[in-house]
């Protein structure tokens, strides 16, 4: 696990490079769809967090909301937007829907909405290691899951990220100005679709940037106590300009009740 090629985020905690051994494990080869995420909306009656708070964040190219929903930029993060009535269901705000996008991954899942999936499914959601362990696909030391470089020998690319000038104008030349279905571009060696870009996806573990010196060898589980939760792959938002985490090595955090359009799941089977 880590970054060892200069470009890792120090403030991360990602680049101090360890051996870590996982025990067998079965990890689901897309995000959680909408599709699998209405099955257990519609069996549980369950209300996600963005729901009971009655607005979630989105970026600010994406809002399709009233006026009325949608309150000023936050001021050190201009391009996030808190809109009422943004959920997994409008992921836009309160003029957008998910009728055309059941195929793409679920967003606005709080870590503990993707836990009380993972109840109702009977799984659970991946440790870190795991996760990096899944995404890196037998490859060791290489930055992305297919390998070391970004684009294609004949200039495609392979992941969805931000192209253009971030925040102000995504020109989506890889096809997709917000998520892109779960089975676009090519999985890895093993078999895992989009892993890094598209969206982030929730680990159960804690988040320490300290972690690497301290964790253990064998099954990390993450630290014991804190106040976020991991994070891994970055997603349609990043842009080498402020987030280059759509690797491998990379990783996050944020609050587990927090919500965005741009963070979903995988989950792993338990054993």
């Amino acid at each position: 696990m880590g970054e060892n090629l200069g470009i890792g985020n120090a403030f991360d905690g990602e680049m101090q490079v360890h051996a870590v051994t996982v025990s067998e494990f079965e990890i689901d080869a897309t995000s959680v769809t909408n599709a699998d995420f209405e099955k257990f909306i519609t069996a549980t009656g369950y209300k996600t967090e963005a729901e009971v708070f009655g607005s979630s964040a989105v970026f600010h190219l994406l809002v399709d909301a009233p006026d009325e929903d949608v309150d000023p930029p936050l001021r050190n993060l201009p391009w996030w937007q808190n809109v009422r009535n943004a959920d997994w269901r409008h992921p836009g705000g309160a003029k957008s829907n998910i009728d055309a996008l059941m195929d793409h991954p679920v967003v606005h899942v709080s870590w503990n909405d993707a836990v009380a999936y993972c109840e109702w499914a009977d799984r659970r959601l991946p440790t870190e290691a795991e996760w990096e362990c899944a995404s890196r696909g037998g490859l060791v030391s290489e930055t992305f899951p297919w390998g070391s470089e970004l684009m294609t020998a004949d200039g495609k690319w392979q992941a969805n990220i931000f192209q253009g000038d971030f925040p102000n104008v995504n020109t989506t030349e890889d096809g997709f100005l917000s998520t892109a279905p779960v089975r676009t571009y090519a999985p890895n060696a093993y078999g895992l679709w989009q892993t890094v870009g598209n969206v982030w996806e929730w680990c159960s573990d804690f988040f320490d940037a300290n972690y690497y010196r301290y964790g253990e060898p064998f099954n990390p589980q993450g630290p014991s106590e804190g106040q976020s939760r991991v994070m891994r792959g970055g997603s349609f938002l990043c842009h080498d300009s402020y987030c280059n985490r759509y690797r491998n090595a990379a990783r996050t955090k944020n609050t587990p009740d927090s919500s965005m359009s741009n963070t979903g799941f995988r989950t792993v089977m338990k054993g």
